[in-house]
């Protein structure tokens, strides 16, 4: 085991995108970064890239899709480390198949709550022994604007013409996830919260997004270096509070 003074932080689905710019910052806050990714090869050149940079981030596989990546990582990094002071959820997907809830295929409903709502689940339970073992962990869950209610119901909503009902509600149940382990952990030091990005321009949304990629890491950054006195259980992107 190696023993260091640096955070442990885990982001997943980290190779491109706002997973990668949380990496870089998260790192160049001091962190150690573990590079989550599916793709050895993308992983792997993505965390090189980092390095090059003079950032220490390490590539891990991990796959929400794959149970058996979750708990190798697991173990992986209670044999490396002994402990995970920060876990960013940010792994997702969107299928090509998603729509409004009359057209939306079953199966892309299907696909988007197991991999973005139940694979996060997994991954987080199987850290949580990890980030019980750190002095004051965080869990900042990546959501969206989508799983807010209040706001697919507000007309004015900028982002109200987009329907993708599958993700939208994977997004709500991980609002649901914060909510419910924030409350489970309200005696201990570990602060759990989401953050939603923003309409940001990523591989996930065609880059059809209007906000760059540092900006829509930039409240999951903040969240993820939260200090002891921050909120646990909130639902907040960069421009302050998302109603739930």
């Amino acid at each position: 085991m190696q023993s260091s003074a640096k955070k442990i932080a885990l982001v997943t689905g980290a190779n491109k995108g706002i997973g990668f710019e949380v990496a870089r910052q998260v790192a160049a806050s001091g962190c150690i970064v573990l590079l989550g990714a599916r793709n050895q090869a993308l992983g792997e050149e993505a965390a090189a890239t980092l390095r090059a940079e003079s950032l220490d981030v390490r590539y891990l596989a991990i796959d929400l899709d794959d149970r058996a990546t979750i708990a190798a990582a697991a173990q992986s990094i209670a044999r490396d480390f002994g402990r995970l002071d920060i876990l960013v959820n940010n792994a997702g997907m969107v299928h090509p198949n998603d729509g409004s809830p009359g057209t939306a295929a079953l199966e892309a409903i299907e696909r988007a709550l197991h991999v973005n709502f139940v694979g996060t689940v997994a991954v987080t339970q199987a850290m949580l022994p990890l980030l019980r073992n750190a002095p004051s962990a965080r869990i900042v869950n990546v959501s969206s604007n989508l799983g807010s209610l209040t706001r697919n119901t507000d007309p004015q909503f900028a982002e109200s013409a987009i329907k993708y009902f599958g993700y939208s509600a994977s997004k709500a149940a991980l609002n649901m996830l914060t909510v419910q382990l924030a409350w489970e952990l309200r005696g201990t030091a570990i602060k759990v919260n989401s953050a939603a990005p923003g309409y940001t321009a990523t591989d996930l949304n065609s880059h059809r997004g209007t906000q760059t990629i540092p900006q829509g890491a930039a409240e999951v950054v903040r969240l993820a270096l939260l200090p002891d006195d921050g909120p646990t259980g909130a639902y907040s992107s960069r421009s302050g509070t998302v109603p739930w």
